[in-house]
């Protein structure tokens, strides 16, 4: 297994974990405010990290904290849409919409860097999206408006999400930024956004449960702090475009488990669609595979 299909690997592993992760908010959402919830996670993440990796992140250079900056901004805008698509609109729908990070990553990417996707890329992407309106749209193909707003904050997400890889990708690939660093000092400058909006639009309290508590930890430790650590490291190793699709499995996931804990039932359209996005994950994987055999 080379260090691509190693990080693709870890990646999916990510997307596996967020699967989880809206069920989790969900729970947690019924005592905390979204910002206060974020602020938890972050801040969490960052003692932890920086806990048991100090000398790993101690004297970091000016470049790399600057990244931190951008890579902390985009992540608290990325949770202000998934929070809210959480809390408007049904589980399965936001991790389902969330998911069109996939397509819009490709997009920007040729917008900002005049990157034009490979064949396969765009036919994994137009299966994805494909994908992604069989498990969203309601009957005869149309715009649920009970959900709308939800919705909408889900899409939003997936947009900040395609610009947070993508300014990750251009950050972790200069020989001045520490993609370890990064990814970690990312947590605070989240934090402390998601602290300020919190005194400011809520009334930030602990959680009163042993429940909401496990839902606020596992959020922090898996979802939050390795989930991203992950990311900045393994995209050292692929690209943007290429994580997006792998991320594509993150509603997949999602969708089992609010089958599985919430009750949220799919019906034989959604699954359809869930196909259509693992099977564009395939196309991904092996046609450079493919396409390199026969050109030996």
């Amino acid at each position: 297994m080379n260090q691509r299909q190693k990080a693709d690997l870890m990646l999916i592993l990510v997307a596996l974990s967020w699967g989880f992760s809206y069920y989790f908010v969900d729970l947690a959402m019924m005592e905390l405010g979204s910002f206060t919830l974020n602020a938890y996670r972050f801040f969490v993440a960052f003692g932890i990290a920086f806990l048991f990796s100090f000398p790993q992140l101690k004297s970091p250079n000016k470049t790399t904290l600057l990244h931190s900056l951008g890579c902390g901004f985009l992540l608290f805008l990325v949770y202000i849409g998934a929070n809210m698509g959480v809390k408007y609109t049904t589980l399965s729908n936001t991790g389902f919409l969330a998911s069109m990070t996939v397509i819009f990553t490709p997009i920007f990417a040729f917008l900002y860097y005049r990157r034009v996707p490979k064949p396969h890329t765009f036919l994994s992407v137009i299966l994805c999206f494909i994908g992604i309106c069989l498990l969203t749209l309601g009957d005869g193909f149309t715009i649920n408006m009970k959900n709308f707003k939800g919705d909408i904050a889900s899409i939003l997400c997936a947009i900040c999400y395609a610009n947070h890889l993508l300014f990750t990708e251009y950050a972790v690939k200069k020989k001045t930024v520490d993609a370890y660093q990064l990814s970690v000092y990312q947590f605070f400058v989240c934090g402390l956004l998601n602290v300020i909006a919190a005194f400011i639009w809520e009334s930030p309290i602990l959680p009163s449960s042993g429940k909401i508590w496990a839902a606020t930890l596992f959020l922090s430790v898996f979802c939050t702090g390795m989930a991203f650590v992950v990311q900045a490291i393994a995209q050292k190793f692929t690209t943007a475009t290429r994580v997006g699709i792998i991320f594509s499995l993150e509603p997949v996931f999602a969708g089992i488990v609010a089958f599985i804990f919430a009750g949220e039932r799919l019906g034989l359209r959604a699954y359809i669609g869930a196909f259509l996005m693992v099977t564009s994950i395939f196309i991904m994987e092996l046609a450079p595979i493919i396409w390199k055999k026969r050109r030996v």
